[in-house]
């Protein structure tokens, strides 16, 4: 069994088990087959079924065939012992495995690891040398962080190396480089763009788009940029092809600036770029046709290309960073796959590249980053990469206004996009009324669509240039990327937090009979329904000029009562004297440009919970714990101009316990009295 830790020393831990029948091999180049090998090797080679693999750096992963007399172990150790001495051979070692899912973790000797803040540079490469390793970089994203490399040939004892430096009180964060495959959120779909507007489709008639005429009205997305973090983007295409339409590529696996798909699989990312931001000077356009785009090609889940993609992003100018990809979904046809509840969590190293691209991007107001919900059928909250607060959550809706069978679903989900679908009458769902999304193609048939047929109706384009049956979340995450690209155009002004906020405020409620829409907008299949393009445009524009008077507003969770409404900075506290207060969520009222407010409440018996943001909920889920103080705070470029005042009431106290701007009110103490009420006031200094 080895273990590895996500989110510090209280943080979550993992058990990894060995594979027996499974090996890994990382060449210097190709595959197996294509190095001439000894004849022990040779003959070892029929055992050997490949079953995934990283191109990107030489890694392939085989399962191993038994013989008649020896066992899988016994076959795998003598091709590890007869790979180690081929000179192309670099590494030929075991495979981890979740036990649950059989996920495959691939173990490379790279920790990654960062200090506490009090530490200098000096320090930390000191520390790091008594453990044997050496600094492979230092990280942009996240202070005093690190990638370091063990010695070649320590193996499996990285995980013991990462534990004991995790043990450290001077240690905030440490695990090793773990690579997962990632998994495209896509499924195969459609034509001419019914997303953007009204179109009649083999006669037809769709009306479930975004409204993105509306929005062209006012902006089309000049002036911002869009990073799509993928396999890849083929820059060569048509829509992209125009000079500075392409700025800052990059490939975060080899650190070079060839960011074009590689491998004939590598057909993803022109799709979603296509979504975003095609220019439309041919036969696609994207929701914000004149932004710019920057492509990224990363690398596996939890790989520390997949961070350096974010600071890539956030220190070369990305306004939005659109992810189509996460961990591997279950079977949305199967509800008994296990994989639909098998948690899947965001890596620190990730988590913190993350928090770096919203702290540091655009000049300190935040790049906003756009994720697929996930294609599983399955709960969002499985997936740490697209439940992580500061993303956008998106899930896909049809050409009839309803959920897309596969969307993943949840509290998480933010909003939704339109995508393709599928026949499903085991849930009584029916037929699509078209195959998909019309979006780029890589050129000349190497992509999804192979060329040669004139379908434009149901297939692509005769050159092989577009498909008309891209979908998934995959394609419903770049939609909203280009909305909010058309909002920073319009206001370039606005954080990343009230981006979010607005577009919450710019859906349509689809699907009312069966949305399961709560009582605050909030649908688990829709988040807040529908983006409308549009709206969201006019949204973000209404909101230019900074207001004199900034209220506060948000919803107060309660474990044995309705969620109470917080309204001009104030909740009442009467009815809910025995119940314990759980959670909150704060928002200001207007939305400020350059404004914004985050939030943390004091949880009894546990401490701390995770800083919110912006309509963000903080606290708890179980039910028999209780908030017993809160901090706030004012974040971004006018901060400074506001100060936020608030108060707590304990129900078993006189009077009110007072903080300000970040101080406590209320209590730190795991054995003070729940709050029972709550004030929040923002006044100019």
């Amino acid at each position: 069994m080895h273990t590895f830790t996500y989110g510090g020393q209280n943080g979550q831990t993992y058990n990894l088990t060995e594979a027996p029948d499974l090996v890994v091999v990382r060449t210097t180049g190709g595959a197996l087959i294509d190095h001439p090998m000894s004849s022990t090797s040779r003959d070892l080679m029929p055992h050997l079924i490949p079953i995934t693999s990283f191109p990107e750096v030489d890694v392939t992963v085989y399962r191993v065939v038994c013989g008649d007399d020896q066992s899988a172990v016994q076959i795998r150790n003598n091709l590890r012992q007869s790979l180690s001495e081929e000179g192309f051979v670099r590494f030929a070692g075991r495979v981890l495995r979740d036990q649950k899912t059989g996920t495959i973790f691939v173990y490379t000797e790279n920790i990654f690891v960062q200090f506490a803040p009090e530490h200098s540079g000096e320090d930390c490469r000191t520390i790091l040398d008594k453990y044997g390793l050496k600094v492979k970089e230092k990280l942009v994203f996240a202070d005093n962080a690190f990638f370091a490399k063990a010695p070649e040939g320590t193996g499996m004892k990285v995980f013991t190396i990462a534990n004991d430096l995790l043990k450290r009180d001077d240690v905030l964060h440490c695990h090793p480089e773990l690579v997962r495959e990632k998994k495209h959120k896509a499924q195969v779909v459609h034509p001419m763009q019914w997303h953007l507007r009204y179109t009649n489709i083999n006669g037809q008639p769709i009306d479930e788009h975004v409204d993105v005429d509306a929005a062209w009205q006012i902006h089309r997305g000049e002036g911002t940029t869009i990073a799509v973090i993928d396999d890849g983007v083929d820059d060569t295409h048509e829509e992209f092809s125009t000079p500075g339409k392409v700025v800052f590529p990059r490939n975060t696996v080899n650190d070079s600036d060839a960011a074009r798909p590689i491998y004939s699989r590598d057909n993803h990312g022109t799709a979603c770029a296509g979504v975003a931001c095609a220019a439309g000077s041919r036969k696609a356009s994207g929701v914000a046709p004149q932004a710019r785009l920057m492509p990224i090609r990363s690398g596996g889940l939890g790989s520390l290309a997949e961070a350096k993609a974010f600071a890539w992003a956030a220190d070369k100018g990305a306004d939005v960073i659109s992810c189509s990809w996460g961990p591997m979904d279950g079977d949305w046809s199967n509800p008994d796959d296990p994989t639909h509840t098998h948690a899947f969590a965001l890596p620190d190293s990730t988590r913190l590249a993350i928090d770096y691209a919203c702290r540091s991007g655009r000049a300190g107001k935040g790049c906003v980053i756009v994720w697929a919900a996930g294609n599983g059928n399955e709960n969002v909250r499985f997936d740490g990469y697209a439940s992580y607060s500061k993303v956008i959550a998106v899930a896909a809706c049809n050409d009839q206004g309803r959920r897309s069978v596969y969307s993943d679903y949840g509290d998480a989900v933010w909003c939704s996009f339109p995508s393709n679908d599928f026949y499903a009458p085991q849930f009584n769902h029916p037929h699509p009324l078209t195959p998909g999304i019309w979006t780029t193609d890589r050129s000349g048939g190497e992509g999804y669509n192979r060329g040669g047929v004139n379908a434009e109706g149901s297939y692509g384009d005769v050159a092989g240039n577009y498909t008309a049956r891209f979908g998934g979340t995959s394609s419903s995450c770049p939609g909203v990327a280009g909305v909010a690209a058309l909002m920073l155009g319009v206001n370039p002004e606005l954080t990343w937090q009230q981006v979010k906020t607005l577009i919450r405020q710019s859906c349509d409620r689809i699907d009312e009979p069966f949305g399961a829409y709560d009582e605050y907008g909030h649908s688990i299949f829709y988040g807040y329904g529908r983006l409308n393009a549009g709206k969201a445009v006019q949204n973000a524009q209404s909101i230019a000029n900074q207001p004199e008077d900034v209220g506060v507003e948000g919803v107060a969770y309660f474990n044995y009562a309705s969620a109470v409404r917080i309204e001009e900075g104030q909740m009442t506290s009467d009815v809910y004297l025995f119940n314990r207060l759980v959670g909150l969520r704060l928002q200001l009222k207007p939305l400020c440009p350059g404004l914004g407010i985050r939030y943390r409440v004091f949880i009894h018996r546990i401490g701390p919970s995770r800083w919110a943001e912006d309509g963000s909920f903080t606290g708890t889920s179980d039910r028999r714990r209780k908030l017993v103080g809160i901090q706030i705070e004012l974040t971004g470029p006018l901060a400074q101009k506001y100060s936020v005042k608030y108060a707590a009431k304990l129900y078993n106290r006189d009077g009110l316990i007072t903080g300000q701007d970040g101080s406590v009110a209320g209590t730190d103490s795991a054995l003070g009295a729940a709050i029972s009420e709550i004030q929040v006031s923002v006044n100019p200094r």
